[in-house]
C-alpha cells in the first residue's frame, strides 16, 4: 500500500494529511508554508520522535475512512477485536461569521464510542524547528498549551487535560473534543465549539459545492478534485500553492524532490481555469488580487516563475538535515531554487489567468481600460522574450534552450491583449497586438515544427517531444483539424507513452532519464484525443487514471507505470486540474443523460 494513501483537511489558512487510521502525518503552522508541527511524513522511524496527533485503539485491527460527502470534513472508524469501535472526525473551521470568511490557523478533532467499550490513548505530539525538538507545554484546567515555532498554540478539550499530556489509556465512554489552534480562549467549552464548527463547515462546504457547473459523469471525482483545489488557496492573499508537502521524490532512490508549498504563476492559471470551468470564480477574483501585488512588486518588469504566499521573492533552497525523508528517502528541502530560473512563459500565463474578468459578467471586478493597460507591459515582455531561451516548463536546470511550449505562451499572452482590446474597442491598441501575435505565430511555427518527424519539438531546431505540446490546442495555437497538432500527437504516442500512461519527457536531464509519468501529461493527452475523434481510447485512459487515484480520490504527480503507485509531492494541484478538464471533455452531456 502506498504511503501516500493520504487523506486532506483544509481551509485556505492551514492543512493536514492523514494516515488511514486518523493520524495528523503532515502539517505547517501557522500557514502552508511554515514549520511543519506534523512532520512525521518526512521521518523513517517515528516511535518515540515528535510531530504528529494520533489516537490509538486499544487492540486496534482495522480503520475505515471517508469525507462526509461534499465536504472537507475527514470521519476515520477505527475498530479491535473485541467488537470495540470509535469514530473520529477531523476539520479545519471554515464558514462565513461576522460578513466575513472564517478560517483559522485550527484543526479539530471530535471522538465518539459508536460500539462497545474503546479504551484509547492520546497523543499529541507537535514539533519544532523542521522536526529538531518537541515542543514545550504549559497546562490549564481545560488547555494545554504548546510553544510551537513562530506563535504558541492552544489544545482545548473536553477530555481529562492529564489523560493528553500523559497520553495515558482511558475508556471512550463519551463523546470527547480537541480544538487545536491559537493560543486563546474559546468562547464556550471545547465540545460546543466543536460541534458548533462542524455544522458551520459542512453546511459551508455543501453549499459551495451546489453551486459547481459539474459534468453528468464522474460527479464525485470533479467535487473532490475541486474542494481539493479550493484548499490549496490561500485566501489571506489569494497565492496558489502547486502542492501541500515538500520532499516527496519522484521515485524511490533519486534526488529528484522539491519544496511545492510555494505559487508557481503558471500553475495558479491552470487552477483558476479549471476552477472558472466550474463555476468557482471567487478563486480567479483571489488570484487576480495575488497577481497585481506581484506586477507591483517586479523590478523592472522581471517576474519569476514562483513567489511565496505573501509575494516573497527570496525563496533561498537548503537542505534540512534534521528529517530523514519520505521512506527515509533523502534530502529533505525548505525553499526552492526555481524562483531564480528564467521561465519565459510565465508573462503569458499571468495574462491568460486575467483575461477573463474582461468577459465574464458575473464578476464583482470587471476588467477595464486600466487594466488592460497594466497588462501591456507583460505583452511586451513576451515580444521580447518568445524566442530567446529558458529553463522551460520543467524547469531544467543548466540545460536552457528555447522551448516551444514557452514561446506559444508568449504568443497567447499577445493574442489575448488583441482579443481584450478589441472587446474593448481599444481599436489602435487590438491592431498592434493582433499584427505582433500573428508575426510571433508565424516565427514559432517555422521554427518549432520538424518536417522530418512530422511534429512540433520541444525546442527550436529539435527533434524531440515532450508532453507540454499537447496543450498546443487548448491553448488556441493550432485547431484540432490541423494535420501538424495529429502529428504531434503520433510523436507522441511514439517517444512518451508507456502503457496507458504519458511521461513528460524522456530524454536525460539534470538528473538522469525520467522514471515515471507525469500525471497531468496523461489528462493533456486524454483531451489530445478527445479533440481528435479517439473518445474510446481518451475514455478508456481516462477511466485507467481514475482507478490510479488514493482511496480518498486524491493524486500526486508521479504515477509508477508498472505498479500504479503515486509517487512526488502531494496532492498534486496539476494532476487535479488534469482531472477536471478531462471529466469536462469526455462526459455525455446532461441533454443526453435522460
Amino acid at each position: 500500500m502506498s504511503d501516500l494513501n493520504l487523506i486532506m483537511i483544509g481551509n485556505g489558512t492551514v492543512a493536514a494529511l492523514l494516515d488511514r487510521n486518523g493520524r495528523y502525518k503532515w502539517a505547517c503552522l501557522p500557514d502552508f508554508c511554515g514549520d511543519p508541527a506534523f512532520c512525521d511524513l518526512l521521518r523513517k522511524d517515528t516511535a518515540e520522535l515528535p510531530g504528529y496527533f494520533d489516537v490509538i485503539l486499544e487492540g486496534h485491527t482495522h480503520s475505515e475512512q471517508s469525507y462526509i460527502p461534499n465536504t472537507a470534513v475527514v470521519v476515520t472508524t477505527m475498530h479491535d477485536g473485541d467488537g470495540n469501535a470509535v469514530e473520529i472526525t477531523d476539520f479545519a473551521p471554515r464558514f462565513k461569521q461576522l460578513g466575513r470568511s472564517f478560517r483559522p490557523n485550527m484543526f479539530v478533532r471530535s471522538m465518539r464510542p459508536v460500539a462497545g467499550r474503546p479504551r484509547i490513548r492520546v497523543r499529541l505530539r507537535p514539533a519544532r524547528d523542521w522536526g529538531a525538538s518537541g515542543v514545550e507545554t504549559t497546562r490549564g484546567s481545560n488547555h494545554i498549551r504548546y510553544l510551537t515555532t513562530g506563535s504558541p498554540m492552544r489544545c482545548t478539550t473536553d477530555l481529562p487535560v492529564s489523560h493528553i499530556l500523559k497520553e495515558t489509556d482511558f475508556l471512550l465512554d463519551r463523546p470527547g473534543s480537541i480544538v487545536f489552534g491559537p493560543d486563546e480562549t474559546l468562547a464556550e467549552g471545547a465540545g460546543g465549539v466543536a460541534r458548533e464548527f462542524f455544522e458551520k463547515t459542512t453546511d459551508y462546504w455543501r453549499e459551495w459545492c451546489r453551486y459547481l457547473s459539474l459534468p453528468f459523469e464522474w460527479q464525485d471525482h470533479v467535487i473532490r478534485a475541486a474542494i481539493t483545489l479550493k484548499l490549496c488557496n490561500f485566501e489571506e492573499t489569494g497565492a496558489i500553492v502547486a502542492a501541500m508537502t515538500t520532499s516527496i521524490p519522484e521515485a524511490p532512490g533519486t534526488e529528484r524532490n522539491w519544496d511545492y508549498r510555494y505559487c508557481w504563476l503558471r500553475d495558479g492559471y491552470f487552477v483558476v481555469a479549471a476552477l472558472n470551468r466550474l463555476g468557482a470564480t471567487r478563486t480567479m477574483e483571489g488570484y487576480l488580487t495575488y497577481i497585481n501585488n506581484i506586477i507591483a512588486g517586479a523590478n523592472n518588469g522581471h517576474l519569476q516563475p514562483v513567489y511565496g504566499l505573501s509575494f516573497d521573492g527570496e525563496l533561498i533552497e537548503e537542505i534540512v538535515d534534521t528529517l530523514d525523508g519520505y521512506r527515509g528517502i533523502g534530502p529533505v528541502r525548505r525553499g526552492n531554487q526555481a524562483y531564480e530560473h528564467i521561465q519565459n512563459d510565465v508573462y503569458g500565463s499571468v495574462i491568460l489567468s486575467v483575461t477573463q474578468v474582461f468577459f465574464d459578467k458575473r464578476l464583482k471586478r470587471q476588467g477595464d481600460e486600466s487594466l488592460f493597460h497594466y497588462l501591456e507591459p507583460l505583452g511586451e515582455q513576451c515580444l521580447k522574450l518568445y524566442d530567446k531561451p529558458d529553463a522551460g516548463l520543467w524547469e531544467l536546470r543548466g540545460n536552457a534552450h528555447i522551448h516551444t511550449y514557452s514561446s506559444v505562451l508568449c504568443w497567447a499572452g499577445i493574442d489575448r491583449l488583441a482579443r481584450i482590446a478589441d472587446h474593448l474597442g481599444l481599436e489602435a491598441r487590438a491592431a498592434y497586438w493582433r499584427g505582433e501575435a500573428d508575426r510571433v505565430r508565424d516565427h514559432t511555427l517555422k521554427e518549432s515544427f520538424n518536417d522530418n518527424r512530422n511534429s512540433f519539438a520541444d525546442t527550436w531546431g529539435g527533434d524531440a517531444v515532450d508532453a507540454s505540446l499537447l496543450l498546443m490546442l487548448e491553448l488556441g495555437f493550432v485547431a484540432a483539424d490541423d494535420p501538424r497538432f495529429a502529428g504531434t500527437v503520433a510523436a507522441i504516442e511514439q517517444d512518451l507513452k508507456r502503457g496507458e500512461y504519458v511521461f513528460r519527457y524522456v530524454k536525460a536531464d539534470d538528473f538522469g532519464e525520467p522514471e515515471k509519468a507525469f500525471a497531468v501529461c496523461t489528462f493533456w493527452y486524454i483531451d489530445a484525443l478527445v479533440k481528435l475523434g479517439r473518445r474510446d481510447d481518451a475514455r478508456a485512459v481516462f477511466e485507467n487514471m481514475l482507478s490510479k487515484l488514493n482511496p480518498a480520490g486524491l493524486m500526486s504527480e508521479h504515477i509508477d507505470v508498472d505498479t500504479g503507485e503515486l509517487w512526488g509531492n502531494f496532492p498534486q494541484t496539476y494532476s487535479l486540474v488534469g482531472l477536471i478538464n478531462s471529466a469536462m471533455e469526455l462526459s455525455k452531456p446532461w441533454k443526453e443523460a435522460f
